[in-house]
């Protein structure tokens, strides 16, 4: 009921905002925030990153999107080669680690380093396997040594080939998700902190001050499956009963016992990291089946506002707060991840947010990624605001006009963020239409391929003041029409593949929105009058 209340309050507040109209001052004085969104950004594993093409895509983003690290799966993966065992003795070779780190920093990229999964020889005998790569996900405590100094002699090869004021900017990351038994630790609650103990005591052996954190948990969810030594299936139905999901408490995954954990052993913990897919997916034992549940546009929010209070309130309250996977769902065969919505929604909730996290990782900038193996398709759900081909989609110009904006605010409602570059003066603004009436769950296609093209239109009446006559802004639109690359494929037939002139033609499509110039009058006013279809963003940029 709560919510209930809050959403009504907050749409009664919009259609305040509409029928007035919105008039901002150029020369108001801002409130200076920080690009949380640009920080960070994922990838699948550490291997596909000496590809070609996934270098390519990322050189792209960090230019245009501006992501100054990228978080990756397997850097210990056997396929990287980091350890060889012979007779008993264990040797480390770091070629392929260094070459992907060396060109990642070449691309001004850094490494948000993730210590996982276990190579081979350090995995448990018959370990279980984990996507069509086959992570090793299965710990042997009496190799626990054998990890500690893995990560110890990593750490300082690093150390040594980058320098300790490289290293020291870096984050290291101990597993992915452990929380999730039946997916990426075959192991429980205890050995995961134990495993935590071993790796951060290794990384601050080589320095103390090098930044640490997990516990890396996934989803946030409203029943009690995490609370024991491994995920419980017995059956909390509390999501599958509930009237309205939204009214549950929902919690972070394992964060308060971690945090407890390395209150009493004296742990370091530089940040904390979870996963706040606003999705769910519990196991129902009567069916023996699970079952896909969206939450509401909010619910992100939620989930930091929640985190923000633990941490405050727990023995390490200026830990940093990294959310580092992220999406509309965590799902890489989700088709909604190639349409249209998920633009809208990637702007709404980072600005929503702002403030609240160091970092929302989206997960991934690449459709480069294996976790299923490789697509079926050149469009299949991947998570990637990229496709395999270089073909980028509406969550591309997300990130874009999201990195176009400056860093003091001066107005903010529930579709129209304004902001002015604090060095040079220029006005940038975001306005964004996420539906009023698609509020009660994000976008999904889990299920069903539904584009989600229905929604209700917001009208945006905005005037800029006090800019000189004649300033010019450029404005850029994301549309059904105009850089939604799906449609565009789907109207050209659904070439598979494409032919090599088709791709340059999708290519075209892709990258260029429909733009206009609009200029300032006499005194110095901008006006701007236009309906916003759903889904829609359009980027307003001072451009003298």
């Amino acid at each position: 009921m709560k919510r209930i209340l809050v959403l009504a309050l907050l749409l009664a507040q919009v259609k305040v905002g509409v029928s007035q109209g919105i008039s901002v001052s150029s020369k108001e004085k801002g409130e200076q925030f920080e690009h949380f969104w640009s920080k960070s950004v994922g990838a699948g594993r550490a291997n596909e990153g000496l590809r070609a093409g996934w270098l390519e895509q990322l050189e792209k983003v960090q230019q245009n999107c501006g992501f100054e690290f990228v978080r990756f799966h397997g850097i210990f993966h056997d396929d990287m080669f980091p350890v060889f065992e012979k007779n008993g003795t264990y040797t480390y070779n770091w070629q392929y680690i260094d070459d992907l780190f060396d060109r990642m920093l070449d691309l001004n990229v850094r490494p948000f380093v993730e210590l996982a999964f276990f190579p081979k020889p350090l995995a448990a005998e018959n370990s279980k396997t984990q996507f069509w790569w086959k992570a090793n996900i299965t710990p042997d405590e009496s190799k626990f040594d054998e990890w500690h100094n893995l990560v110890k002699a990593f750490t300082q090869h690093c150390v040594d080939r980058y320098g300790i004021d490289e290293v020291l900017t870096w984050y290291f990351e101990v597993w992915n998700e452990p929380n999730l038994h039946y997916g990426f630790f075959d192991g429980t609650k205890s050995q995961y902190f134990e495993l935590y103990k071993q790796s951060v005591s290794a990384v601050r052996a080589v320095d103390k001050r090098l930044k640490v954190g997990g516990p890396s948990s996934s989803n946030f969810v409203a029943d009690g499956r995490y609370d024991g030594e491994v995920e419980s299936r017995d059956g909390d139905l509390i999501t599958f009963t509930a009237d309205n999901i939204n009214d549950l408490q929902w919690k972070g995954s394992w964060i308060e016992d971690f945090l407890k954990y390395c209150e009493k052993e004296k742990l370091p913990v530089d940040f904390v990291s979870t996963h706040p897919y606003p999705t769910d997916y519990p196991f129902n034992p009567t069916t023996g089946k699970g079952k896909d549940f969206s939450r509401y546009v909010n619910s992100t929010k939620d989930d930091m506002e929640w985190l923000n209070k633990v941490i405050e309130n727990s023995a390490y309250p200026n830990a940093e707060i990294h959310l580092t996977e992220w999406n509309t769902s965590p799902n890489s065969r989700d088709a909604m991840h190639d349409f249209l919505p998920p633009a809208a929604y990637i702007a709404k909730v980072n600005l929503d947010c702002i403030g609240l996290a160091n970092s929302l990782a989206f997960w991934t900038f690449t459709d480069i990624f294996e976790e299923k193996g490789g697509g079926e398709s050149i469009f299949h759900g991947g998570f990637g605001m990229i496709n395999y081909q270089g073909l980028v989609k509406p969550s591309y110009h997300a990130y874009r006009m999201l990195h176009q904006l400056g860093d003091e605010k001066l107005f903010k409602n529930d579709y129209v963020f304004v902001s002015r570059k604090s060095g040079d003066g220029k006005v940038v603004a975001l306005a964004y239409n996420y539906p009023e009436d698609q509020y009660n769950a994000v976008p999904s296609s889990i299920k069903k391929i539904d584009k989600f093209e229905k929604g209700s239109t917001r009208r945006l009446t905005m005037q800029l003041t006090d800019l000189k006559p004649g300033t010019q802004f450029k404005l850029e639109t994301l549309d059904k029409d105009h850089g939604n690359i799906y449609d565009y494929w789907e109207k050209m037939g659904k070439p598979e593949p494409p032919t090599r002139e088709q791709i340059k033609v999708m290519k075209q499509y892709a990258e260029n929105l429909k733009t206009e110039i609009l200029t300032a009058d006499e005194k110095g006013m901008l006006k701007i009058d236009r309906v916003l279809s759903p889904w829609s963003l359009v980027l307003i940029e001072q451009v003298n």
